[in-house]
Parts: C-alpha cells; structure tokens; sequence
C-alpha cells in the first residue's frame, strides 16, 4: 500500500509542476505498483486544473529505455485535455523543470470494439486516425536521481504537453499496418537540419504492439477504452533539451496517405 509519508509530497509535486519547476518531492523507492496508485492520485490533482483525461500515454517502448528504467516493460501515463496544443503554437522552451521534446505517434479510437482487440489488423478496425505527434514531456526529477520505472510512473511518465499535428485516417489493411511499422520519424529544426530520424519499429518493434499492450494493461486496471480517446505510442528517440528561438518540425513519411506533420516553437 502507498505510504502516508507521500501525501506531503503529493502536494509538493503538484505544486511544482504548476510552478514549471524541478520537484524535490518526487517519489523513489516505490514498487512498481505504487508507482501507479500515486500516479492516480496525482492526475486527480493535475486534472483540477488541466480538464478531464482525453487519453493515455506509453512510456519506456524500446530495448534501451527500459535497460535505462531497469524494467522489461513500457509503462503507462495519463493525457488530460489541456496538455495537448495544436501545431504551430509558441510555448516557453522552459515551460517545465527539465523541458524537452520527442518524435512521438498517437493513434485515435474509433469504438469500444477496440478493448477484445488483439492482432495489429484488430486493432486497426478500431482505430480511426493517427496523429503526428511531437511530445514535450517533463519528468520534474533532479537528473542526479538514479530513474526507475515506478518513479517514471508515479510522475504520469513526465507527460506536460504535445503538439497535436497532421491525421490521416486509419485503413484497416496489411498495408496500413506494414506501413506503420516502416514509416520515418524525422525531426528538423527551422533551418532544415536533420535531428532525429526513426523508424517505427522503434516502438516494441511496432506502433500496434504498443498499442496492443496498453488496451491490455488498461483492461486489466478496469478502464475500457471508447471512442475518441488518444493513444501516444511512446517516442522513437531521446529527448532533446529545448532551446529559446528553435522551431521544430516533425515528419512522419511512409504512410498510405502521404505525410503528415505537426511543428512548434520554443520562445
């Protein structure tokens, strides 16, 4: 059961978040499981101010992620509807304690079917939209802390914003699904460089594994997805720092469809 002692740091955290700020309360030697029972009360908290969850996020979805967490496993977070911004907006390069951003993917749910889903072509019948997604995330800790998964989970996968980009809709086909997996992730900053270039596979050797494994995890906590709740997939590179001045742009080339894209800009 989660300690009494973490109430204080409850709060503690919740106001340095609101105060864009590196939390010294964050909560550590936690199992994995009360990772997540701190993570619950925290969104309820967050959510005072950000609006009702609109979605769930993936974390720690490659092989060197999890060495890094110490954990064989994604772990998984909470999106709240006034985290996510539209594509082209300005925001603050701090606008957290360690702000940063990430090549990221959501996809959309399109009915309840999607909760018996299990194959990648299952899944897709259930989903009616991906979405290029560039997240900002923000894990509040003192980089001198040693992470874990059940710290990262405690912290809702240090989920603080994402720019909602493009969409193309979803087409439950093979096709569909082998583009997924094979698709380009390309970040670029305003004058063209190249940044991060991934494949999709990066994400448990593919976007729908992902998937797959958070409508199993949520089923077994009781949550059943409905339609026109986002997924974010996990990112397929490291987090860069934000710098002031810097736009970045995302590019997800492969799909049937043509690319999709989303930007924003550290002021």
């Amino acid at each position: 059961m989660l300690s009494d002692y973490l109430d204080p740091r409850l709060a503690q955290l919740v106001a340095d978040f609101f105060a864009r700020r590196i939390s010294t309360a964050t909560p550590t030697g936690l199992s994995l499981a009360e990772g997540m029972a701190f993570q619950e009360r925290y969104v309820v908290e967050l959510g005072r101010k950000l609006g009702p969850v609109v979605g769930y996020k993936a974390g720690l979805v490659s092989a060197a992620s999890q060495k890094r967490y110490r954990t064989n496993a994604p772990v998984r977070g909470v999106l709240l509807r006034d985290m996510l911004i539209p594509s082209g907006t300005e925001i603050p390069a701090a606008f957290g304690g360690r702000a940063s951003y990430e090549a990221d993917f959501i996809v959309v749910v399109k009915d309840e079917g999607i909760n018996s889903a299990r194959t990648h072509l299952e899944l897709l019948q259930h989903l009616s939209e991906v979405v290029a997604f560039i997240e900002c995330p923000d894990p509040l800790t003192s980089p001198e802390l040693a992470p874990t998964a059940a710290m990262l989970a405690a912290i809702n996968v240090a989920a603080r914003l994402g720019v909602m980009g493009q969409r193309l809709p979803v087409l439950p086909t093979q096709e569909f699904a082998d583009a997924l997996a094979h698709q380009d992730f390309i970040l670029t900053d305003e004058t063209g460089k190249e940044l991060v270039r991934a494949k999709g596979t990066a994400m448990l050797g593919h976007p729908l594994n992902v998937a797959a494994w958070m409508v199993q995890d949520l089923n077994a906590t009781g949550v059943k997805l409905k339609a026109g709740d986002l997924l974010s997939l996990g990112t397929v590179s490291p987090s860069v720092p934000t710098k002031a001045g810097q736009t970045i742009h995302q590019r997800c080339e492969g799909l049937p469809g043509g690319t999709i894209g989303a930007s924003v800009r550290f002021t």
